[in-house]
């Protein structure tokens, strides 16, 4: 019980102190960390368990819809809400079917998507090591389609 505690203050802690490209990632992490519970519940037959996580990957995938800004980001904002829509049609579909190969194909997506914003905030980092401006002045427009 007192290691849950600690984990608890230590990804709150991950959380506060986040920048918003970050908060980015940690959500497509949660995300994939929820659908390979799901699909090792798929694996053992456990229908609550892989209906709980699923649910919560499907949690993260509405945020990061509902994070979008379509004003400012434009086309990239409404492909990234097309792809979060099929990625909830999917992983729907698989809660129906048990299929653990819909669950794959959604990770692979959820995974392109992560490693596309860890190098954003790489490259954020190494602009903003050389100008420190606040990170909201070293977004490009594309950019600034999340609203986090």
């Amino acid at each position: 019980m007192k290691t849950q505690v600690v984990h608890q203050q230590y990804l709150t802690t991950q959380v506060t102190t986040a920048d918003r490209l970050q908060l980015v990632v940690m959500l497509y992490e949660g995300a994939l960390n929820f659908l390979g519970q799901a699909k090792a519940r798929m694996a053992a037959k456990d229908a609550p368990g892989k209906g709980l996580y699923l649910g919560k990957a499907l949690d993260i995938i509405a945020e990061l819809n509902a994070s979008l800004n379509f004003q400012d980001g434009g086309e990239l904002a409404a492909n990234l809400s097309r792809l979060y829509h099929f990625m909830t049609q999917h992983l729907t579909r698989a809660n129906l079917t048990w299929s653990e190969q819909a669950v794959e194909e959604v990770m692979a997506m959820l995974t392109e998507l992560k490693q596309a914003w860890e190098q954003i905030c790489r490259q954020t980092g190494a602009a903003q090591a050389e100008d420190p401006t606040p990170p909201q002045a070293c977004l490009t427009p594309s950019l600034r389609s999340l609203v986090v």
